[in-house]
């Protein structure tokens, strides 16, 4: 491999890296116009093992905005990406697949305590990417979700 493929390779890692990370920033911050503007015109998301819907990703975003609207705080922290490129139409390098882990802690909106977040969960994303001549675009995010925590209901209110 010559020192130009190599840096190539590395730009491309970065730039891999960038979208998934603008992925999360998006669904944490509900910016539901930059989400759908990560994905190609035919992009697809699966949140099903999550209790979500798989479709096209403008109608997922439609579902995200809704469902994720009684939380105020949602933090992404995805981590453990591993990055395979991979050939499309016969040319090297044109398509990347992450699989990343994650943990989402989230604060119901309104909930102004110092306390723990109302609900944490975790897994795993499957990210398809594709290059485009707007750079990489997600073509697939599938999201397996393999635990999660609310927290245990305090002590009940004795009447008085």
């Amino acid at each position: 491999m010559t020192q130009r493929v190599e840096l190539a390779t590395v730009m491309d890692r970065l730039a891999v890296d960038e979208t998934v990370t603008e992925y999360a920033v998006a669904v944490d911050d509900g910016d539901w116009t930059a989400y759908r503007g990560l994905f190609t015109a035919d992009g697809w998301a699966d949140y099903r093992s999550a209790g979500g819907i798989e479709g096209e990703a403008g109608r997922v975003a439609g579902w995200l905005a809704e469902s994720m609207e009684s939380f105020g705080t949602r933090q992404h922290l995805i981590v453990n990406r591993r990055v395979r490129f991979g050939i499309h139409e016969h040319d090297t390098g044109d398509t990347a697949r992450v699989r990343a882990d994650y943990v989402n802690p989230m604060r119901l909106a309104g909930d102004g305590g110092s306390g723990g977040p109302d609900l944490v969960c975790g897994g795993r994303y499957e990210f398809g990417l594709l290059r485009t001549p707007d750079g990489w675009r997600l073509s697939r995010v599938v999201a397996h979700e393999k635990w999660r925590r609310t927290p245990e209901p305090g002590p009940a209110a004795v009447p008085g």
